[in-house]
């Protein structure tokens, strides 16, 4: 058996900045380090189209974090991504060059490329057929149907639909829940919109999902909630199912609460707050449309498909 290689893979969201460090092998990805800082580079972002100053000096100082700590660590490659609010954003583009200052150079990627590595981080190690991966970040949310340990596949995954859609937590809080707490009227007609966007993919599927997987940290912060994990305690996290009606008593809680409120939920990182009412509206609509009646919940998401690309398309060598 060869020697592990250690790498990088650092995943600039909407909402949330995150590293993960691993040793990849033959036998698998043992994690060395994980990191999340919620940055909320996309705050303000879906009225004026412009990251603004702040998110993005945040992100700016979590990466110089990140840099520091990759070296230290000895990782040989490093794979850094920038998804829905850095693609979308007049000034993206100069933001991205202003991150090369800190040692790391993310790349743009796009939506369906997005939902791709999601699938294959959040499908690693598992087999099953028509499996709908989702993955809701602040703008938007990747969705995947597929099939894992197909003989001839490549990798073994057989994807049967995958589709990016302009739907986040933070989008769906910008545009729809105004007011602290959330009305009732601004929720239905979050909702309303939630499900028609999302719609049509449901509508274009051959064949229906039997299990869905939601990676990110809407699901891992709802599936905390339903826990109520003081402190957040990944493994407990990873695999768990949280069940329909259990995800409607969480939202129906949490819209009901202030802001300040919100923040002393048990098992929700207070720097979520703000955006989780959106996000568990996003989820609930998915899993209605899927006509499931509970999500497995996975901290295995983007991070661990961008280490384990085979061609290492966005990567960079330290």
């Amino acid at each position: 058996m060869s020697a592990p290689e250690r790498r990088a893979a650092i995943d600039i969201g909407t909402v949330t900045t995150r590293l993960l460090v691993a040793d990849i092998d033959e036998s698998g990805v043992t994690e060395v380090s994980r990191r999340a800082v919620i940055t909320h580079l996309g705050e303000g972002w879906t009225e004026t189209g412009v990251l603004s100053e702040a998110g993005m000096s945040r992100v700016e100082e979590a990466l110089r974090a990140f840099a520091a700590e990759v070296g230290a660590l000895g990782a040989g490659r490093v794979t850094a991504v920038a998804t829905s609010a850095v693609r979308d954003a007049t000034n993206g583009a100069a933001f991205l060059e202003r991150l090369r200052a800190t040692g790391i150079a993310p790349e743009v990627i796009s939506g369906e490329r997005e939902a791709l590595l999601t699938f294959a981080g959040a499908t690693f190690g598992g087999c099953g057929d028509h499996t709908l991966v989702v993955d809701i970040g602040g703008g938007s949310t990747e969705l995947v149907l597929g099939s894992t340990c197909r003989p001839g596949a490549d990798g073994g995954i057989e994807i049967e639909a995958a589709r990016s859609i302009d739907v986040g937590a933070r989008r769906v809080t910008e545009l729809y829940l105004a007011a602290d707490p959330p009305t009732a009227r601004e929720i239905d007609e979050a909702a309303g919109w939630v499900a028609d966007e999302l719609r049509p993919f449901f509508h274009g599927l051959r064949v229906r999902p039997r299990e869905m997987v939601a990676v990110a940290g809407t699901a891992t912060g709802l599936a905390a909630i339903d826990l109520a994990l003081e402190p957040y305690d990944p493994d407990r996290v990873h695999g768990y199912r949280l069940g329909g009606h259990a995800l409607l008593d969480i939202l129906q809680q949490l819209s009901e609460l202030t802001l300040e409120e919100r923040r002393r939920v048990a098992g929700l990182e207070p720097g979520r707050a703000g955006v989780i009412v959106g996000g568990a509206i996003v989820l609930q609509a998915v899993l209605a449309l899927a006509g499931l009646s509970s999500t497995l919940v996975s901290e295995h998401d983007i991070l661990y498909g961008m280490l384990l690309d085979a061609d290492g398309s966005a990567a960079t060598e330290q």
